[in-house]
């Protein structure tokens, strides 16, 4: 083996160490633990490294080797600019979720209560929270709910880190909580005919009770809409993601469960259908 004392040398044996994995995973782990941005990543492949930078990434790509996700490696991920602590059993944020974050704060007003139904890490409320801030929508009353207890000590500890006050609850979808103005979620959505083609990554990683729908993807929609009117406050909303290929199950489970509530769907930045906001009209 060649020398590793650049991390243009140190690209190519991480290549050549973990040929499974993507090379867009190894360049993100690559950068954060040498704390480049991609563009300086790309720019600086003549940079040279210490031992013990060497060695870390070395450490790193073994795990990455073996089928890691680079974010458990780090036990970080980023969301909408946000540092996101994570671990195994609390699902990766997605950079889809961003866009529905980003809907829902173009409906949020103050004083609003808002709750993250399944929050996972927490990253949704953390970003809804920074962001509303940032265009002075205040005292926004802010709830998250999770299932596990992985994910609500996770959930917790990036709340404490990033300042956001929330209250935080241990339920399975709406049960036994109160009523909301606004309720956003990144639900479980994949097909289980699904796993054959999907990324063996996320399958050995990331929580199947935060992944899977169900035989038709749908399992949560169908529970939610029985729900969702006993913990809506007058004129409330709803902002759910979904597989881009549910659209139209769900048009029909919503006009048939949910008719006096105003429904629209919207794309995702590559023209797919993955998002949906109800409102109640009452």
């Amino acid at each position: 083996m060649s020398k590793i004392d650049t991390l243009k040398s140190l690209r190519i044996w991480a290549a050549e160490t973990a040929p499974e994995a993507r090379p867009e995973d190894i360049d993100f782990l690559l950068a954060e633990r040498l704390e480049l941005n991609p563009s300086g990543f790309q720019l600086k492949q003549d940079l040279q490294l210490t031992p013990d930078q060497v060695k870390q990434a070395q450490k790193d790509v073994k795990k990455l080797a073996k089928g890691i996700s680079p974010q458990y490696i780090l036990g970080y991920s980023w969301f909408l600019g946000y540092k996101i602590l994570v671990q195994r059993g609390v699902l990766i944020p997605r950079f889809e979720t961003e866009e529905l974050v980003e809907w829902a704060l173009a409906d949020l007003t103050t004083g609003d209560k808002v709750l993250d139904l399944g929050t996972g890490s927490g990253c949704i409320t953390v970003a809804l929270a920074k962001e509303a801030a940032k265009k002075n929508i205040t005292k926004l009353d802010l709830y998250a709910s999770d299932v596990t207890d992985a994910a609500l000590r996770t959930s917790e500890e990036n709340f404490l880190i990033h300042n956001v006050d929330v209250t935080v609850r241990k339920a399975n979808i709406l049960i036994g909580l109160e009523k909301f103005d606004k309720i956003i979620s990144n639900p479980p959505y994949i097909k289980e005919s699904e796993k054959d083609i999907m990324d063996q990554n996320v399958l050995q990683n990331e929580p199947q009770e935060a992944l899977f729908g169900g035989q038709n993807g749908i399992e949560f929609y169908q529970k939610f809409v029985k729900q969702v009117r006993d913990h809506l406050n007058t004129g409330g909303e709803f902002f759910l993601e979904f597989g881009f290929s549910e659209k139209d199950h769900l048009a029909e489970l919503f006009a048939q469960e949910l008719p006096d509530f105003t429904i629209e769907f919207k794309n995702d930045l590559s023209g797919k259908p993955r998002m949906v906001k109800g409102k109640w009209n009452k």
